[in-house]
């Protein structure tokens, strides 16, 4: 009983250079993924109501600015 609310960053490797690295940040609310940022796309898209909203406002504010420099933090420090 309850909800059930997480984060799964992940970065796939598509070649052995650092240009073939995707970041991807999920955000899931009871099993249903809401919002997601994608590196490749460059920005957040929304697939509920919620979700679409945040991506609205997340793409216009600082969230982004911090999301696009994960890539680099996050993923290619790691590699």
């Amino acid at each position: 009983d309850g909800y059930f609310d997480q984060i799964v960053r992940q970065c796939r490797f598509s070649s052995k250079d650092l240009q073939g690295i995707e970041f991807i940040d999920s955000y899931v609310f009871n099993q249903a993924e809401y919002i997601r940022f994608n590196s490749t796309v460059g920005k957040y898209v929304g697939y509920t109501e919620l979700g679409v909203k945040n991506a609205e406002a997340w793409n216009k504010g600082p969230e982004l600015a911090v999301e696009l420099g994960e890539l680099e933090r996050f993923c290619k420090h790691n590699a």
